[in-house]
């Protein structure tokens, strides 16, 4: 029983990475590519983190909801 938390957790791992909700690291281009902008340490509010541009810097992009 107690490795059932475990296979929970890593469950939940490994479907947080199919759905595309983990960070994609890339670079300056390939965030400006996908229509954001790089930010140093965190997005301006109301923008979200959709990938990295380098270890210190955040690609950001306004969320569209329909």
């Amino acid at each position: 029983m107690r490795i059932l938390p475990v296979l929970c957790a890593l469950l939940l791992l490994m479907l947080q990475g199919t759905t595309g909700l983990s960070l994609a690291r890339g670079s300056r281009q390939d965030c400006e590519r996908r229509g954001g902008f790089c930010s140093h340490q965190s997005c301006p509010p109301g923008i979200g983190r959709v990938g990295l541009c380098s270890e210190q810097e955040f690609c950001c992009r306004m969320r569209w909801y329909p």
